[in-house]
């Protein structure tokens, strides 16, 4: 049970989370493939059955994982739940519960209540673990503001970028899909993640290890601030050389370069 099989899992799930953790710090990616893999594997299980108790029985697997660990309990002999506990404290266990419990709303095809609860969905399955992960990593407990706002930002890119396959799935993903709508939520959304990666910029390498996809995002909030046609298109996105350029500028400079 290691940091490489978990490793393994991210780069075959999420290339991008991939790249964005082999450029932190070697002693950041111990903490942020376990925790990356669990949300990958979170994230996936309401997709890899249509029964939905099957499905909320591997969530409840995870749920399990995490109260084990907040009992001190030993792990489980699993090549995410074994590592992942290796690097969590009994708070950031209880933090991800909620992460868990949010992934519900993948089985079924009930739309968001809200804007509200739309929010408390990307800020549990998205912004929640970045606290998580930050915060093991040296992140102040003053930093949680601008966390949130960073969070927020990498939450709804990565969203918009999954509305296609969510529509294909039968889900109702926005309550507003009107470009117009769309528009303006990407644009408040990113004036405040920059404001966010703003704050966080003084912060040292492994503690801005964790934020380093967030900030990868912003370009794809951007994108559908100019143009929201691209969401539901599914041509959102950003080239290979591109991505590299940004990801060596954000993963070296201070003040996160140009984003």
């Amino acid at each position: 049970m290691s940091i490489q099989a978990c490793a393994e899992i991210v780069q075959k799930g999420d290339e991008d989370r991939f790249r964005a953790t082999m450029a932190a710090p070697v002693a950041a990616r111990e903490v942020l493939f376990p925790i990356h893999a669990f949300c990958l594997e979170v994230a996936k299980a309401p997709w890899v059955t249509k029964e939905s108790m099957i499905a909320e029985m591997r969530l409840q697997f995870w749920r399990d994982v995490l109260t084990e660990k907040t009992e001190g309990k030993a792990p489980r002999a699993h090549e995410v739940a074994a590592p992942l506990a290796a690097v969590l404290d009994a708070a950031s266990a209880e933090a991800l519960d909620a992460t868990v419990t949010a992934r519900q709303w993948d089985i079924y095809r009930d739309p968001h209540e809200d804007a509200a609860a739309l929010y408390r969905y990307l800020h549990a399955t998205y912004t929640i673990p970045l606290h998580v992960a930050a915060r093991l990593l040296g992140a102040p407990d003053t930093a949680s503001k601008a966390l949130n706002s960073l969070g927020q930002g990498g939450a709804l890119a990565r969203y918009f970028m999954a509305i296609p396959a969510l529509v294909d799935a039968g889900r109702v993903p926005l309550l507003d899909g009107r470009p117009e709508a769309v528009a303006t939520l990407a644009k408040a959304t990113l004036e405040q993640a920059r404001w966010g990666a703003q704050q966080l910029s003084n912060l040292g390498k492994s503690a801005r290890a964790p934020m380093i996809d967030a900030v990868m995002m912003l370009p794809v909030l951007r994108q559908a601030a100019k143009d929201p046609s691209v969401v539901l298109e599914g041509r959102l996105g950003q080239g290979p050389a591109r991505k590299s350029l940004r990801l060596a500028v954000a993963s070296q400079s201070p003040t996160w370069g140009f984003f």
